[in-house]
């Protein structure tokens, strides 16, 4: 996969983050991810503590904080889910500015707040310093299922190929006077779906053929062996190791 398909949450740098393997990285995020859910929703100070500890990750990556907080508008439909909770969730109710609110759906909001920006905030910060490549490199050291990784390869590699094939479409349909103005030209832009999909099918075929002509036997070849010393694995894990000694004093006070 060449330098042409970075994606937009990447942020070139130089930074120690930058420079750590991939599937060192990976491993990290996880391992913070599943502390932070561990973590009781009654200690609140935890998710405190944690978003202190992404922010040192952010600082040590080079990664400005407008950079994270305007990704992290992808959990907006999870936002005004847990909005919702505290209006229809059954129990015990108090009163907040004349409102009858959910005792269990305000501790529910709190819950999915907490921890889906967390989780969404170190995937970002993942992304940021990690090229679409190395990823599916370091997924492929993590010993995830080949073929999985195989299709997300594809799957990258040749997005970029069928949204381009859709603006065609969509600029030959506008030159020749189509508009969408309503239901019934929805049967026009269902024919140009599956015209699509029969091209990207036919591609595919091809695809696959001129890969067996060269030798294909159903798994990819490792270019680039990638070693994690023990420093650097000692700093991948440092992440999820502090988050895990507050995750533990969270249940413990």
């Amino acid at each position: 996969m060449g330098a042409g398909h970075a994606h937009r949450l990447y942020r070139h740098g130089h930074s120690p983050v930058h420079a750590l393997p991939p599937h060192a990285k990976l491993a990290a995020v996880l391992a913070f991810v599943v502390v932070v859910v561990s973590t009781p929703r009654e200690a609140m100070w935890a998710f405190g503590v944690y978003a202190v500890l992404l922010g040192l990750v952010a600082y040590a990556a080079r990664v400005p904080a407008g950079f994270v907080l305007q990704r992290l508008l992808i959990e907006v439909p999870f936002v005004a889910f847990a909005v919702l909770m505290p209006f229809v969730a059954e129990g015990e109710r108090i009163d907040v500015l004349g409102l009858s609110l959910s005792v269990n759906g305000l501790w529910g909001a709190w819950n999915v707040l907490a921890k889906g920006t967390l989780g969404v905030a170190a995937s970002v910060l993942l992304a940021a310093t990690t090229g679409l490549r190395e990823l599916l490199l370091g997924l492929q050291h993590l010993r995830l299922p080949p073929l999985l990784v195989q299709i997300a390869s594809f799957m990258i590699r040749y997005g970029d190929v069928i949204t381009d094939e859709m603006r065609r479409m969509r600029i030959a349909r506008e030159s020749r006077g189509f508009e969408t103005r309503g239901v019934r030209h929805w049967s026009v832009l269902a024919k140009s779906a599956g015209a699509l999909f029969i091209r990207s099918y036919e591609r595919g075929e091809r695809v696959h053929l001129a890969m067996i002509s060269r030798g294909y036997s159903g798994s990819m070849p490792v270019i680039d062996e990638v070693a994690v010393s023990r420093a650097q694995w000692s700093y991948a894990l440092a992440l999820p190791s502090a988050a895990l000694v507050v995750c533990v004093l969270g249940w413990v006070l």
